[in-house]
């Protein structure tokens, strides 16, 4: 695969939510078209990104990491978009963050060189898959996350039968009990990190934790939560830097999802005997949400005592299908095009058929259920009761990662929603 055709791919009408009438395009060529999405020059349901939102959220996050002394890494899976990719390493990203070998490629052919893999990798044929890509790309950083015996000694062994290989970077991964990965105590951190000091294929780059998942939004809960949670990543750090378990100049320091980085990023800076580089791997941050991580940032605003600071940059349009009954509306979107996992969509704006203004959808209006492609509008206002199949309506998302990965493509829009530009997804 070559950077063109990971940046600047061939789109057509086979794509879902390109126009069925316009002959297939180079991405890079439809912010040219002078298409526009109220005004019916795409079919819908049609995901979208808004332009100056998208912008504003990539500065205002690099700010952020800049005023407290940190880095970025975002984690890429959220998006798997090379051009948000670029975008994110050209507004100054220490570098990315993935979930997997394969989409470790992806962002190192869109140009990454700096990667985390915020993973446990142990197949041998993923451990070959870094290889060959560390091998085909000079200069090329990749370290990975450990927290068993049994993954270092799967490493160990597939290295043992590869002598050309180069040892792994790794990081030590400190988990919370009934959570996911990660070791679960201070003594089991510690002895593994004497296990890969010890390993010829591992090299012990520095410690790693995940602290979203216990993120619950009321701000006194997450303070004392990641407080108790650095502070044993902290410990873990100054025990490996005492017995000089590190094997790089530079230790790293990572936490941080999208929901309470605010309360980790202040934890990334410590006193070692090498210099520490603290990373942030936030990446639901890029175009933010209208449900779960617009809460979470209210909090973070009240604690920060800014101003909300990101803005929800994707929203996806549908229909009016039918009215078939009192109440209710049927829209053209369904599971195959929207977040659900998390929250029901949310009803933002309202276009009429035939007009290119949006208006903002009343308050009782409520996505209730959705089938694999229809969404059920309910309503008992006259605004509800005035809505005609072909009308517009848009809908804001909670959890932006399981949208992404239902389209391959999603029109870059302006305010007046004409398209401008356009980015892709490789999931």
């Amino acid at each position: 695969m070559t950077l063109q055709d990971i940046l600047d791919p061939l789109l057509d009408a086979s794509w879902k939510g390109f126009p069925h009438h316009s002959p297939p395009l180079r991405r890079s060529a439809v912010g040219t078209q002078g298409w526009n999405v109220l005004r019916g020059d795409l079919p819908l349901p049609l995901a979208v990104i808004r332009r100056d939102a998208l912008a504003g959220n990539l500065q205002w996050m690099q700010d952020f990491v800049g005023s407290h002394g940190v880095s970025l890494a975002p984690h890429g899976k959220t998006t798997m978009s090379p051009q948000l990719f670029r975008r994110q390493l050209d507004a100054g990203a220490w570098g990315l963050t993935f979930a997997t070998v394969t989409q470790l490629r992806a962002g190192v052919t869109a140009g990454a060189k700096r990667c985390l893999i915020a993973n446990q990798v142990f197949q041998a044929v993923d451990l070959q898959g870094i290889a060959d890509l560390k091998r085909s790309h000079t200069g090329l950083s990749v370290a990975f996350l450990v927290d068993s015996l049994a993954q270092a000694e799967l490493i160990e062994a597939w290295y043992t039968a590869n002598p050309h290989a180069q040892p792994f970077d790794v990081l030590l991964e400190i988990g919370v009990d009934g959570g996911r990965t990660g070791c679960r105590s201070h003594g089991q951190a510690l002895a593994l990190a004497q296990r890969l000091r010890a390993c010829k294929g591992t090299r012990l780059v520095g410690i790693e934790c995940y602290e979203g998942l216990g993120a619950t939004g009321q701000s006194d809960a997450d303070t004392a939560y990641a407080n108790a949670l650095m502070q044993r990543v902290q410990g873990i750090a100054k025990a490996c830097d005492e017995q000089q378990l590190f094997e790089t100049p530079e230790i790293l320091l990572t936490a941080g999802g999208s929901a309470i980085f605010d309360l980790v990023a202040e934890h990334l800076k410590m006193e070692l005997s090498r210099p520490v580089l603290g990373l942030l791997r936030s990446g639901c941050y890029v175009t933010h949400d209208h449900g779960t991580y617009h809460r979470f940032m209210n909090a973070v605003a009240a604690r920060m005592g800014c101003g909300h600071g990101l803005h929800a940059a994707m929203e996806v349009w549908a229909a009016v299908q039918s009215c078939p009954e009192p109440g209710v509306a049927i829209l053209s979107v369904g599971k195959r095009d929207i977040s659900y996992d998390l929250e029901l969509p949310v009803p933002l704006g309202l276009c009429k058929a035939g007009e290119t203004a949006m208006t903002p959808a009343p308050a009782d209006w409520k996505i209730t259920g959705l089938n694999d492609q229809h969404a059920y509008l309910r309503g008992s206002g006259p605004e509800h009761q005035a809505l005609r199949v072909g009308d517009l309506v848009a809908l804001g998302i909670s959890h932006p990662c399981t949208t992404f990965d239902k389209w391959r493509w999603m029109p870059v829009v302006d305010e007046q929603t004409n398209v401008c530009d356009a980015i892709v997804t490789c999931f």
